[in-house]
């Protein structure tokens, strides 16, 4: 993802890699070096990683991404009409999903997509692992992170929350395996947490593939250019260790939810994944992990937080 251009997240199944506005590379190179743990301490046997985030760079996240800020990373970036499979949502809007916009390690602004969801903190929100740092690569993560539910066209109804704190699978960061995180973030301007202000999608965690899953993201295809939330549907199988869905949303989608048992009356479901790789550059299939116990692990650990 080079630096000098937006880029957005979606890797291509079975390979660490990422579509960005200037073709095919490499994701995410590191800001600064980080501390190593030592092989054989309590910290390298947790199977959690967690990226946190000062205060002041909480502070600094939220004036960075200004409404302007926000328009002009969608209109850098064009990866081609949107597909058949993806159609914009025109129901009920869905307040708990949103964008999830950051500056990735090469120094690019860029986004995902990411979910609000139920939590003993009020706080947790569900993203795709490469949306907060490359796998295989400890020191490479982004920052200036920011969740905007219910983000449209500009619009901001429900303000911004910075990311406090981000885990993700220690599996992710050294093997580039299991490709979900969980953030939490800080409560908004006026002192409510999230899921107070836009509510929560349910979760599930070692739930058997299957059944017909509603997927959304805000991906960078034309005409909607990141501006507009997007849906697939579909049924879910098993492939290769992972599910997959038909669906042709590209970059940007990463980190959207797969949710189950969907009623696009109330806009609730269960989430069950996110959107995690792409079949090919000219995509028909979404994969998402098969959430088990150390997704479980990791959404525990952000509803903690």
């Amino acid at each position: 993802m080079p630096g000098t251009s937006t880029s957005m997240s979606l890797r291509l199944h079975g390979r660490v890699a990422a579509l960005a506005a200037a073709g095919m590379a490499l994701a995410l190179a590191a800001p600064s070096p980080a501390t190593a743990v030592p092989a054989g301490t309590a910290a390298a046997a947790d199977p959690v990683s967690v990226l946190k985030f000062t205060a002041q760079e909480r502070r600094e996240a939220l004036a960075y991404w200004t409404p302007a800020r926000m328009k002009a990373v969608g209109k850098s970036v064009d990866l081609g009409p949107t597909g058949p499979k993806a159609k914009p949502w025109r129901g009920t809007t869905l307040k708990s999903v949103g964008r999830l916009f950051f500056v990735n390690a090469n120094g690019a602004d860029t986004w995902c997509t990411a979910t609000a969801v139920k939590s003993a903190n009020r706080s947790a929100v569900m993203t795709a692992a490469h949306c907060v740092r490359r796998g295989s690569s400890p020191v490479n993560t982004n920052f200036s992170m920011v969740f905007v539910p219910a983000y449209h066209k500009g619009k901001a109804p429900y303000g911004a929350f910075a990311v406090r704190s981000a885990a993700a699978p220690r599996s992710w960061e050294k093997d580039s395996t299991n490709d979900m995180s969980a953030l939490t973030v800080d409560a908004d301007k006026n002192g409510k947490k999230l899921t107070d202000v836009v509510g929560s999608q349910a979760i599930a965690f070692n739930r058997p593939v299957g059944g017909t899953i509603s997927s959304f993201g805000y991906s960078a295809t034309r005409p909607q250019l990141g501006e507009e939330l997007l849906r697939c549907v579909g049924p879910a199988k098993k492939e290769n260790g992972t599910q997959a869905i038909p669906c042709d949303m590209s970059g940007g989608s990463s980190g959207g939810p797969w949710l189950a048992d969907f009623n696009a009356t109330t806009g609730k479901g269960v989430l069950v994944s996110v959107n995690s790789s792409l079949d090919s550059l000219t995509p028909t299939k979404m994969y998402g992990e098969v959430w088990g116990a150390t997704a479980k692990k990791v959404y525990d650990r952000a509803q903690q937080g």
